[in-house]
């Protein structure tokens, strides 16, 4: 891999953890670590990453739990799963819920790094790669200062603002479930985060309003649609 890579690891054994951690590092790449799927998604909403790398039987929240959500709301961003059994029925469960890659404890290092390039190669070739700025109709928004520039016009979002704004331009003209969305933002999909959330939509659609070619719809039973003509 020629470029810097965000990378965010999820392994809950310390030492391999560490030990990839600082490989990956030293190979010029980027590396957050976490040792639960649930710490692993909180971080992935709050930042940016260009791979992940999922430990599958890991405490609070599994590996093949963490990518169903991770994929509820990025349907693009690549994850290559580590596991320490070769059952078949783990590795076609791995794929079903949207892994790219899957490798069996023990594994060799630079075979990992090897399989991340050839991922990072075909899915670069049909997406940009996500620095953290979208744009929307005549819209900028910048997600790691957390601003929508229209023009010389910019409006400073919240943070959660930030969050949703971020989710719904990553489904850019597909639906953005409900559900995945308050857990990403809110944690939980209970009905007063529910009622909170359509409050932030409102002010969103606000914000957006000045470009007739730009509306956030719902999709009745499903959730909303950041939408660009």
């Amino acid at each position: 891999m020629n470029k810097k890579t965000k990378i965010l690891l999820v392994e809950d054994d310390p030492n391999l953890g560490t030990l990839l951690s600082e490989y990956l590092v030293a190979k010029g790449n980027e590396c957050t670590l976490r040792t639960n799927g649930q710490e692993g998604f909180e971080t992935f909403v709050k930042g940016t990453f260009d791979f992940l790398i999922l430990d599958v039987m890991m405490p609070v929240k599994d590996g093949f739990t963490m990518a169903k959500e991770i994929r509820g709301i990025d349907k693009d961003v690549p994850i290559l799963f580590l596991t320490a059994k070769s059952l078949k029925e783990d590795t076609l469960q791995g794929f079903n819920v949207g892994g790219d890659d899957y490798m069996t404890k023990p594994f060799s290092m630079e075979e990992l790094l090897v399989r991340m390039g050839a991922i990072l190669r075909r899915t670069q070739g049909n997406e940009e790669q996500d620095q953290g700025t979208y744009n929307v109709g005549r819209y900028q928004f910048d997600f790691n200062q957390r601003l929508l520039i229209n023009g010389g016009n910019e409006q400073k979002l919240t943070t959660k603002e930030n969050a949703l704004l971020k989710l719904l331009c990553k489904n850019i003209n597909g639906v953005l479930e409900r559900n995945h969305a308050l857990n990403a933002v809110w944690g939980d999909d209970n009905y007063f985060n529910g009622r909170s959330m359509d409050v932030y939509i409102a002010k969103l659609r606000k914000y957006l309003k000045k470009d007739e070619n730009v509306e956030i719809v719902n999709v009745h039973g499903k959730g909303f649609k950041l939408f660009v003509k």
